[in-house]
């Protein structure tokens, strides 16, 4: 028996990349000789082991036939007569399927090499067009290497279109989606501040996928903005802005998608309204729920994004609030709960504010404004309520007193030192 390094490792390594996992075909053997190796099974769908030493995985080469729709309609073969040459053809992209024999000689039957040259992600055979997990895959690819100056073939492009026109993308299950999805929005461990996960969503709408997997975002392409508050106009590309701004500042997967759905609701703007979008906070909310549900967000994705979603507006506008709004947003918030989730949320807010043409680097004063505001409503603990006397509900009320008449004082002393932090103009928000 043969065994090769393939896949991601292989091209990782001629990219210069740092090789995070190494995955091995192996060729000439069967489940039987591979347990007797020591090699231990892993695999549900088709043999994959484990080496006994360096558990990295091996999987017996195989070939594969359609079955049926969607991407586990297939049927798999292993043997010991299936060849490199074979288990390489039913691969995606031809700079995945690229070996390395033992002595580090490359077999490279389908032109990787040439295409990883030209910076290109083209497709290895027709059998492409049998899995529509491979269109999220190849969009995940174009944002992953966009920096190293990658795009899609035109013809591989067209073909993905071909896909999403006879019905497959269709069959892609909500969690696969959103699995695919959740990696293009963190990109890999080598992703650097020049990633841009926008670049996955533009391919999707590019072939048609966008609008069968994410109809309410696919909805934002075209709609107008007013341009002072947004030079780019065009909604998705200010919401694809917002979510590269997320990547740029490394900001963790919620805040991502907060800014990916942020604004969902301009899409529902009566024309006639246009390019305002009065009461879209309000028009959002319910399409965030219907893309949480039916993509099946974890909780904590979908409750930062309705929180956002609903709130954006009053951030872009806290220095402005009264003390009683400001501690009600506050609280809106969750900035007196532990956790993450106020930070995340202005974090949002604040690839909000960059997401916009000639404004990725601007001063946001909000943010600091109000980390201050809560530190000084926060400063008023309800052990001190409590050691005055109060009991039960008593107890809440005069915190939530006290700390409105704590933000009273800040708001008189201390909007202008913070406004005054800012070391250039706000541009508008909206």
């Amino acid at each position: 028996m043969k065994r090769y390094l393939v896949g991601g490792a292989v091209r990782d390594a001629l990219l210069g990349l740092p090789v995070v996992e190494r995955d091995w075909v192996v060729v000439g053997a069967t489940p039987e000789q591979m347990l007797a190796a020591g090699y231990r099974p892993v695999g549900k769908d088709f043999p994959v082991f484990l080496h006994p030493h360096t558990r990295e995985e091996h999987a017996l080469a195989r070939t594969e036939r359609k079955t049926g729709s969607g991407y586990r309609g297939f049927a798999v073969h292993t043997g010991e007569d299936v060849t490199l040459e074979q288990d390489l053809y039913r691969r995606d992209l031809t700079i995945n399927a690229i070996a390395q024999d033992e002595q580090g000689q490359l077999i490279d039957p389908h032109g990787g090499l040439r295409d990883l040259a030209a910076r290109v992600l083209r497709h290895v055979s027709p059998a492409f067009a049998e899995d529509p997990v491979r269109i999220l895959r190849v969009a995940r690819f174009a944002a992953r290497l966009a920096p190293l100056g990658f795009g899609v073939a035109a013809e591989t492009l067209q073909l993905m279109r071909r896909m999403v026109e006879a019905g497959e993308a269709d069959h892609l299950v909500p969690e696969r989606v959103w699995k695919e999805t959740e990696r293009a929005l963190l990109g890999a461990a080598d992703s650097g501040p020049d990633y841009r996960p926008g670049v996955y969503f533009e391919t999707l709408q590019e072939c048609g996928a966008l609008a069968r997997v994410m109809p309410e975002v696919a909805a934002l392409a075209g709609v107008p903005q007013r341009a002072e508050f947004h030079p780019e106009v065009d909604t998705l590309v200010h919401t694809l802005m917002c979510v590269d701004a997320g990547a740029r500042m490394g900001f963790a997967l919620p805040v991502r998608v907060a800014a990916l759905l942020h604004d969902l609701g301009k899409a529902a703007t009566p024309r006639d309204e246009l390019p305002s979008h009065r009461r879209h906070e309000q028009r959002g909310l319910p399409l965030v729920e219907r893309f949480s549900a039916r993509l099946r967000l974890p909780n904590a994705q979908r409750e930062l994004a309705l929180a956002v979603t609903r709130d954006h507006l009053v951030v872009h506008r806290a220095l402005e609030l009264r003390a009683a709004k400001l501690l009600e947003l506050l609280e809106r918030l969750r900035a007196f709960q532990r956790g993450e989730f106020f930070e995340q949320a202005l974090e949002a807010c604040l690839c909000d504010a960059r997401g916009r043409l000639g404004r990725e680097n601007r001063d946001y004063p909000p943010v600091p404004y109000l980390r201050t505001a809560r530190a000084q409503a926060g400063a008023v603990q309800a052990a001190a309520v409590v050691a005055d006397g109060f009991e039960g509900s008593a107890v809440g009320e005069e915190l939530r007193r006290r700390r409105a008449a704590q933000l009273v004082r800040f708001v008189q002393e201390g909007r202008a030192a913070a406004a005054a932090a800012a070391s250039s103009p706000a541009a508008p928000c909206d």
